[in-house]
């Protein structure tokens, strides 16, 4: 039990971390992220909303009590992770490793949340 939530901080902060870079970006570095978009095909005016669903996933998993909200966050950050790697893989930029990395994180601190609360 000790060890699964060691593993689950652990992973959940790595994960925080990730994501709280991944805001900053969104909004101190716009006119890259912006490029970045572009080149994916994705609309611009999404930038801002998604560093915010972001934070949002974020608060959920870490404060939120309500299951359902953080399976919620969890499966929202899931499918973003995917969908990021793919976006990255396919135009080619070899950004993809952020994306898996976020999914491994995920996962962890998904399952290791699922132990601790069973």
């Amino acid at each position: 039990m000790k060890t699964t939530k060691i593993i689950y901080y652990i992973s959940t902060g790595l994960l925080t971390v990730l994501m709280l870079f991944s805001v900053s970006q969104y909004f101190f570095n716009h006119e890259a992220i912006s490029a970045a978009f572009t080149s994916f095909g994705y609309p611009t005016y999404i930038i801002y909303p998604y560093a915010i669903i972001k934070l949002l996933g974020l608060l959920a998993i870490w404060f939120i009590n309500n299951t359902s909200l953080k399976e919620w966050a969890y499966s929202g950050f899931f499918f973003a992770f995917i969908l990021a790697f793919f976006a990255h893989y396919m135009v080619g930029d070899g950004e993809q490793m952020g994306a898996l990395v976020a999914t491994i994180l995920l996962l962890t601190s998904y399952f290791s949340w699922k132990k601790l609360n069973t």
